[in-house]
């Protein structure tokens, strides 16, 4: 096992090494080592972050205020045509959504906060739906006979075994909300799409990989975070039955 975590390590370093030559090859540490670049970058991932954290705000708790609805006796039957309607955002390309709204709301951070929006509901939505649904029917008949109130069952015993299911569509939500936010900057909102997409018709390899490491990193990021996020909202009784 020794001999494997040395292999590791080794392979990690050569890897970092062989990225550090790339990086300095394509220009990009000439481009950091410049304050007003980097001026310039904290300012485009400040922007690109507020895209981001208001859109997924908004349709977490949409998406979950949905999921919830639709898992009620009252309003599942209408679950299908529902999660169908939430969809449609996602089933039309992404630069298509920005030119339909841009072409309802104009340009700007409005507008591609919404746009984002639409993009981001449906995952969280559709898991919270899910993992509600799959919530064992004997559960809910235990804590009805403990005389639990119906908000009571939802908080105390649906949502907490469902978190798994639904951290998964907000985290799947997150990363696409990342991803597609870089297309922000084609509609005036801003954004570090503003570096990929000026050193793609510029050509300007240190401009591109200035604007795509942090969105990388932010991607990564947010993936590290909802993996704490599991460990924080789901109860360890639970996470120890998972495995």
């Amino acid at each position: 096992m020794n001999v494997f975590s040395r292999a590791y390590h080794f392979v990690l370093m050569l890897l970092l090494i062989a990225a550090g030559i790339a990086l300095q090859r394509a220009g990009v540490v000439d481009y950091f080592s410049q304050p007003a670049n980097w001026q310039s970058v904290l300012t485009l991932t400040r922007q690109h972050f507020q895209l981001v954290a208001v859109s997924m705000s908004l349709a977490t708790v949409t998406g979950i205020v949905i999921g919830i609805i639709f898992t009620r006796r009252f309003f599942r039957p209408a679950a299908g045509v529902v999660m169908y309607f939430v969809g449609l955002g996602q089933t039309i390309p992404s630069l298509a959504v920005l030119a339909l709204i841009m072409g309802v709301l104009g340009t700007g951070g409005n507008s591609a906060i919404f746009a984002l929006f639409i993009y981001s509901v449906l995952p969280i939505a559709r898991n919270t739906l899910a993992g509600i649904t799959a919530v064992p029917p004997s559960m809910i008949d235990a804590a009805k006979g403990m005389g639990m109130t119906p908000l009571r069952i939802l908080v105390s015993v649906e949502l907490p075994n469902s978190m798994r299911v639904m951290l998964t569509g907000f985290r799947i939500a997150l990363i696409i909300n990342i991803g597609t936010a870089a297309l922000a900057y084609l509609i005036g909102a801003g954004g570090l799409g503003e570096l990929i997409f000026t050193g793609i018709y510029l050509m300007q390899p240190d401009r591109l990989l200035a604007g795509t490491l942090p969105v990388t990193f932010m991607a990564l990021f947010a993936d590290f975070l909802c993996g704490l996020l599991r460990y924080a909202l789901i109860p360890r009784g639970l996470r120890l039955q998972e495995g």
